[in-house]
C-alpha cells in the first residue's frame, strides 16, 4: 500500500533552497541528520504523461487553490514570480529557487482525484 510520496529535488545550494521552503513557502521540516532536510508537503497528486527520447525527465509542480494570492504573497516576500500563464488545464506561475532551479506553482482547472 502506497503511503505517501519522497520527491528529491536537485540543489546546487541546498542550504538557500531548504530556508525558501521552510522562511518563504512555509512548510514543515525535519532534519534527519546530519543537515538533511525532509519537508512536509500537503496532499499530492500524480500524473503520467507520455514522453519522447531516450531519458524522460520529472517535473515538480506545487498545486494553490488562489495562484494569484500566491504570486502577491511572494512579491510581498520580494520574491519574483512571471506572469500567470493559462494553460488550459491550469493557471501556472515559475519562480526560480535560491539555487536557480525553477519550481512552478498552479491552479487546477482539471477534475482532482
Amino acid at each position: 500500500m502506497i503511503i505517501g510520496t519522497h520527491i528529491v529535488i536537485a540543489s546546487s545550494n541546498a542550504e538557500a533552497d531548504h530556508k525558501f521552503f521552510r522562511d518563504v513557502l512555509g512548510l514543515s521540516a525535519v532534519d534527519a541528520g546530519g543537515g538533511y532536510m525532509i519537508f512536509g508537503l500537503p496532499p499530492s497528486e500524480s500524473s503520467i504523461h507520455p514522453s519522447e527520447g531516450a531519458i524522460p525527465h520529472h517535473e515538480l509542480y506545487f498545486l494553490t487553490d488562489d495562484v494569484e494570492a500566491f504570486s502577491q504573497s511572494m512579491a510581498d516576500k520580494n520574491i519574483e514570480c512571471g506572469p500567470i500563464e493559462n494553460l488550459g488545464w491550469g493557471l501556472v506561475v515559475k519562480l526560480t529557487l535560491p539555487s536557480g532551479a525553477p519550481l512552478h506553482v498552479y491552479q487546477p482547472r482539471h477534475d482532482r482525484p
